[in-house]
């Protein structure tokens, strides 16, 4: 079989900031991911030393300042244009809500934590969530060929679902497809099946061999969309909502349905510039685009309503702060997961790059980085045409983090919700000087 020697790439994500090592603000990885069609996790990255904890026997959180880090929530995102964002912070010390701007141009309500949007690749924390739960029903296994669930995949014998879960099948990811965003902006109300999604993948050659790398992949999450349903013998977004969304009391998230274009109210309006291919690849705004948006003669294009059935298991469900916090905090807690299980999805994150084994790790839908001596987290990302998000949970000293905001990129290609952390973590943590987005 042939591999494409093209490079690897994260599909927008964003990775937290390390310990003596370089913070890496990307898009989603840390995406959620993804855009996204889900997320796809990484961008253009800004990089800049992190500063090691320096009083290792003291606290390692900050006093917040509801008025200081509203301040500078503002002050990042009038800097990126974006419309409107949100964080929702837990720590000890309480819980903060910070809503800025508008949930629609031309109107002036700020967004809440009740306000649905598009998690977009934060759903592959459900997806991968959903698969650990039926291999510890017994109806599959980890080290499984995908030959055996899906047919005709390229490799399958040779994939396990591990490998999907991971991102390190080697597959094609079908949103890097030109075809895809051309086809999502002639029409962005049509449905989209995961079959179309894997032939767009598997016409192009894999990009490696399996398990020998890893590659954000949207991919291998419409693999186990599938490879859940047959395993599960239920509808995927019927398995969410059973196993999932009912437990934890998520009342407010949803998998639409292939032909559905609404988001439930209340809701923000996402925007972005530009077609839906500055969203799925890594491609920078050309000058004309930015010199004509920040005049303001270009206006974003509202994507609130595009169909997300092409992002299916990796990046379809829509949410709010509230639950997005409840099912981040949840899953790394061990309320979703049998005691076994979470402690094999605890250690499932490996390293990204080899010869980087101290930052950012991938492991079974979910992301994990150190970002001082005694503070890491598991994260997300995620990015759609419209929208940028991010969850996160640090069980060491409880600390819970969701932003979402409502321009999917900046006009200098910055993942608008990821590019916030540096804003954000510097209000929670000690020990941290980080820069901001720009």
């Amino acid at each position: 079989m042939t591999y494409s020697r093209r490079a690897a790439r994260t599909v927008r994500r964003t990775a937290l900031p390390a310990a003596c090592t370089a913070l890496l603000i990307t898009g989603l990885v840390l995406p959620a991911a993804g855009a996204d069609p889900a997320a796809p996790s990484a961008v253009p990255a800004t990089t800049a030393a992190a500063t090691p904890d320096p009083t290792p026997s003291g606290p390692v959180l900050k006093t917040i300042d509801p008025a200081a880090l509203r301040n500078a929530v503002e002050a990042e995102t009038e800097k990126m244009m974006v419309p409107g964002a949100l964080v929702l912070l837990t720590t000890p010390q309480g819980t903060f809500e910070v809503g800025v701007g508008t949930t629609e141009l031309d109107k002036s309500r700020q967004p809440t934590a009740a306000d649905h949007f598009r998690i977009a690749s934060n759903t592959k924390t459900m997806t991968s969530a959903l698969i650990l739960l039926l291999a510890q029903d017994g109806k599959l296994r980890l080290s499984d060929p995908v030959s055996d669930y899906v047919r005709d995949v390229p490799n399958g014998e040779n994939i396990t679902l591990a490998q999907l879960l991971k991102m390190r099948s080697g597959l094609y990811n079908y949103t890097d497809s030109p075809e895809l965003a051309a086809s999502l902006d002639a029409e962005p109300a049509a449905a989209r099946t995961p079959r179309q999604m894997l032939d767009i993948a598997f016409a192009r050659p894999p990009n490696f061999p399996p398990g020998t790398a890893y590659e954000y992949n949207n991919t291998n999450y419409v693999l186990l969309g599938l490879v859940a349903e047959k395993a599960g013998g239920a509808p995927l977004a019927r398995q969410l909502q059973d196993r999932l969304y009912t437990p934890l009391g998520l009342g407010r998230t949803s998998f639409p349905a292939i032909h559905d274009t609404s988001v439930p109210t209340p809701y923000g309006h996402g925007y972005m510039y530009g077609g839906t291919t500055y969203a799925l690849v890594d491609q920078p705004y050309p000058a004309d685009l930015r010199e004509a948006a920040r005049s303001g003669a270009l206006k974003p294009i509202d994507y609130t309503h595009q169909n997300p059935s092409y992002a299916a298991a990796p990046g379809a469900v829509i949410s709010t702060a509230d639950d997005a916090a409840t099912w981040i905090r949840s899953l790394t807690t061990g309320k979703v997961l049998g005691p076994a299980t979470q402690q094999q999805w605890l250690a499932s994150p490996q390293p990204e790059d080899p010869a980087a084994p101290d930052g950012q790790k991938y492991g079974y839908g979910i992301a994990h980085q150190r970002f001082t001596p005694r503070a890491a987290m598991y994260y997300h990302g995620g990015e759609l045409p419209g929208y940028n998000s991010f969850i996160g949970h640090d069980p060491q000293n409880g600390v819970t983090l969701v932003v979402w905001t409502n321009l999917t990129v900046s006009l200098d290609g910055k993942t608008t919700a990821n590019a916030l952390l540096p804003t954000i973590l510097n209000q929670v943590y000690t020990g941290l000087s980080l820069p901001s987005p720009g």
